[in-house]
């Protein structure tokens, strides 16, 4: 596990411990340093959002070229999201809803966190986050819908990042606490990496874009703190799943 006060260097390997932790993707990690190189790898979040935002926006792209009617590209994009992530952030933004609703003390929420079982809570909040992705990605509609999703993928996980540094872990076991806490350096490329592309996708207009993703992820960082007592994978799924949405709402908003 690493802490704030370890030396931190990039590796380039850090960017396939990133995607074998975000992603179902077949990368060739070498788990043994991504283990010794923990929440230090986050710095590539972003990077692994590109990733994923491209081949998203790819098969909307084509999907649409075909001819398939509007409203349908969009949807299988972000079914291909899914089946890359292995519906993890989804997983854990059901989980959230559910554990946070679903009991009066931490250890309860936390027992029924980590329960497989999905309850009203969970579906709820899948459905509706579904919805105002799939609604928002259509009301977009731009010929750019492949930068675009590049753009709200990758400052999506800028707040996972942020929730790994700022809040503890809430157990001592998971994906989460296995990890640790980043470096500051860390923290600092990954923020950079992600002004950088929102600037580059949306102009100057990407910073406010950028800030309102991460204003919108502190309730659930607040909520996790106070009913939880830190975070989890679980709390971090969440997080980018809200920042997409934030993201996309955002950018209908602004441009």
């Amino acid at each position: 596990m690493n802490d704030h006060h370890g030396e931190f260097h990039i590796e380039t390997h850090d960017i396939w411990a990133a995607a074998s932790l975000l992603t179902r993707l077949p990368v060739p990690v070498n788990h043994e340093r991504a283990g010794q190189r923990g929440a230090d790898a986050a710095w590539a979040f972003p990077l692994v959002g590109t990733l994923l935002g491209l081949v998203a926006g790819l098969v909307a792209f084509c999907l649409g070229a075909i001819g398939l009617p509007s409203g349908m590209p969009e949807l299988f994009a972000l079914a291909a999201l899914a089946m890359m992530t292995g519906g993890l952030h989804e997983d854990g933004l059901a989980d959230c809803a559910d554990g946070f609703w679903g009991a009066m003390d931490a250890k309860k929420r936390l027992e029924i966190m980590k329960d497989s079982r999905i309850g009203a809570y969970g579906t709820l909040a899948l459905v509706f986050a579904v919805m105002l992705t799939w609604l928002g990605l259509l009301e977009i509609g731009s010929e750019r819908f492949i930068l675009i999703m590049i753009g709200i993928c990758a400052i999506s996980r800028l707040p996972m990042v942020l929730a790994m540094y700022s809040l503890p872990n809430a157990r001592t076991s998971g994906m989460a606490a296995r990890a640790g806490v980043p470096s500051r350096l860390s923290v600092a490329i990954a923020t950079t990496l992600c002004v950088a592309l929102a600037i580059a996708i949306f102009g100057w207009l990407g910073l406010p874009i950028l800030v309102f993703v991460i204003l919108a992820t502190l309730p659930l960082f607040i909520m996790a703190l106070r009913k939880l007592g830190g975070q989890t994978g679980d709390v971090l799924g969440a997080s980018q799943q809200i920042g997409m949405i934030a993201a996309i709402v955002a950018i209908i908003l602004l441009t």
